[in-house]
């Protein structure tokens, strides 16, 4: 890859972090990530505590990226027509229309996704691992690029529904937005605030790229980004031991390893790198595995977290000292 398409990938990565954080106030190394996935075309999951700004995010970096976006407030009545569309009875012309559902856009933000049963969390399963909706036994293809930004709130158990482990599964990362780090940034978000004169000013946020420039850095990411043998096969140690850890019911599947490929090559062309280093790895091996692993029941009660597990994973196994670019 030359060096000058390099360098402008990077500074269009550049002003997508800037666009975004110019509205939310947080942490850059939580703005590269959402980027990655976005570059990398995959689903993210926001857990965090009411009120730090997921859905805010979500939102404004929709519209900065340019691509079409749709909301969808999960509530227990919400029903899987509610999502995918169905099809309507119209009297004047005596046949069936199909009436599009939300989940026909390019991002769909699905706010409070423990909100609604099950049933209706699995009409997003086929969207998410295909690209596809089946309404009424026709398969409909979604739009590329598509994926799926969802929030949920875990102190509140009462009116819930846990996500069950296969959609867990489909998301690329588990991410946390997290208190403002200061008091520096605890005073900015209200200033902003002020400035904006209202709650949500995401409706005002302007696109920094076209679609097309965007669409191009996801084709980069899949296509030109090397990522060496010793990376792949040290990926495939961590993926591995997750699974033959002592205090772990169930470890990371295939999938997880395939998240940590596709985020790591998604980095390294933020970073200005047509090439993956071991660095790009472990940025992301809690934000992509945490999620996938359960735990005996007895290392849970004793308070053992996946993320402790990751983290002994990682040490335990050395990183590749060779890797060469191309």
């Amino acid at each position: 890859m030359k060096e000058l398409q390099l360098s402008e990938a990077k500074r269009s990565c550049e002003s997508i972090i800037e666009a975004v954080g110019a509205v939310f106030v947080g942490n850059k190394p939580l703005l590269r990530k959402l980027l990655a996935a976005g570059l990398a075309n995959g689903h993210v999951l926001f857990e965090d505590n009411p009120g730090l700004g997921k859905t805010l995010l979500a939102k404004v970096f929709a519209r900065v990226i340019g691509f079409n976006y749709a909301r969808i407030q999960f509530t227990p009545d919400l029903l899987p027509a509610d999502i995918i569309g169905t099809r309507v009875w119209r009297q004047k012309d005596s046949t069936f229309e199909l009436m599009y559902g939300p989940i026909f856009t390019n991002i769909l933000l699905a706010d409070e996704i423990n909100r609604t049963p099950p049933k209706t969390q699995a009409a997003l399963l086929e969207a998410m691992e295909e690209r596809q909706v089946t309404i009424e036994g026709e398969t409909h293809a979604l739009a590329a690029p598509f994926f799926v930004l969802a929030t949920q709130n875990p102190i509140e158990q009462e009116g819930t529904y846990p996500l069950p482990e296969a959609q867990l599964d489909r998301f690329v990362m588990k991410l946390s937005t997290g208190y403002a780090s200061s008091v520096e940034e605890e005073s900015l978000i209200l200033k902003r605030r002020i400035a904006w004169h209202k709650d949500d000013p995401s409706e005002e946020v302007q696109p920094v790229l076209e679609i097309a420039q965007f669409l191009n850095l996801q084709n980069t990411v899949e296509n030109d980004i090397y990522i060496d043998q010793s990376i792949l096969d040290y990926v495939s140690k961590i993926i591995r031991e997750t699974r033959g850890h002592p205090q772990v019911q169930i470890g990371s599947s295939p999938r997880g390893g395939l998240a940590l490929l596709k985020l790591s090559r998604a980095m390294a062309l933020i970073n200005g790198r047509d090439f993956v280093i071991p660095d790009d790895i472990k940025v992301f091996v809690h934000d992509a595995l945490a999620h996938r692993i359960i735990l005996n029941l007895e290392e849970t009660l004793e308070g053992v977290s996946p993320g402790n597990i990751i983290s002994e994973i990682v040490e335990s196994i050395p990183s590749p000292t060779e890797f060469y670019p191309r």
